[in-house]
């Protein structure tokens, strides 16, 4: 009888041959050395007061036992050497993020807002730290708006000048859902747990898709550091989805506008990530004013 293939192993798991067994072995020894590689996502650098620069980096690494990605922080200091050479220097050990949806530095370098969004129904959570601890901490509920986006398209988050308020791109908080009976609509809320009634949706709204799958619309909002007050940014059209918010530079009347960019919804979305030839517009607002402002003009 002719032999028309190897005979497998007694290792040789059940429905596999030693040729695909090699081949598997061959290809995941390749995938670990690539996840091995870590991959920098964002770098921001600061002035350093022994001259030089400081760089805080944001790294990631694919974790393939939790289908997740580890991400960490990681400080360098920049030297000029000789000639236009550099050289750099690097802290010993990398930071690991754990739960932090986002971070931020400020533009002088000495804060850092770091963002939890929320899991498992616990609100949003910013942080704002110093060198050495943190010095305050915001608990934000849905009412107010949903996760901060963190996918690099819609994102953003921007510190104005001198670092007391933020602008960032969330979800627009939930709306009110109505309330039927058997004798139709009623008036008021009704506890979750009735069960003498149901509640209703609001109207049906195409999504992103994609990665933005159940997402709600992106709309901006600022945050009040010293006071943890919390502003919707008026004066949108509504079926606008907004994205990449930035500061404008401060003017001489000391009015402070956020500049940006807005996708219509009037159109087929089909999918934003992979389908980028679409009418876009930038967009110039005032941002709003705090309490603490309108007292001090007085």
């Amino acid at each position: 009888m002719e032999n028309y293939g190897a005979s497998p192993s007694k290792d040789t798991p059940v429905g596999l041959d030693v040729i695909s067994e090699k081949e598997y072995f061959s290809q995941s020894a390749l995938l670990k050395e690539f996840t091995e590689i870590p991959v920098i996502e964002k770098a921001w650098t600061f002035k350093s007061d022994s001259g030089g620069s400081q760089v805080l980096f944001s790294i990631s690494q694919p974790n393939l036992l939790e289908n997740k990605k580890r991400r960490y922080a990681l400080f360098s200091h920049i030297s000029k050497e000789r000639g236009d050479s550099v050289q750099f220097y690097w802290v010993a050990f990398p930071i690991e993020m754990g739960t932090t949806s986002l971070m931020v530095p400020s533009p002088s370098g000495s804060k850092l807002l770091v963002v939890r969004n929320a899991e498992n129904d616990c609100p949003t959570c910013f942080e704002i730290w110093n060198s050495s601890q943190v010095e305050r901490e915001f608990h934000i509920p849905s009412s107010i708006h949903g996760s901060v986006y963190s996918d690099g398209w819609f994102e953003g988050i921007s510190w104005n000048s001198d670092e007391t308020l933020i602008a960032y791109i969330a979800e627009e908080p939930i709306s009110a859902k109505p309330t039927f009976t058997y004798f139709g609509y009623k008036k008021g809320n009704c506890p979750d747990k009735d069960f003498n009634s149901w509640k209703g949706e609001k109207d049906w709204e195409e999504g992103w898709g994609e990665a933005y799958a159940g997402k709600r619309l992106p709309k901006p909002f600022v945050i009040n550091i010293n006071s943890g007050e919390i502003c919707a940014v008026n004066g949108i059209e509504k079926s606008l989805s907004v994205g990449q918010v930035i500061w404008t530079p401060s003017t001489k009347d000391s009015l402070q506008y956020l500049v940006f960019a807005g996708w219509p919804s009037g159109m087929r979305k089909f999918g934003i990530k992979y389908c980028t030839n679409r009418p876009c517009s930038l967009y110039a607002v005032r941002a709003p004013c705090f309490r603490y402002e309108s007292h001090q003009s007085e």
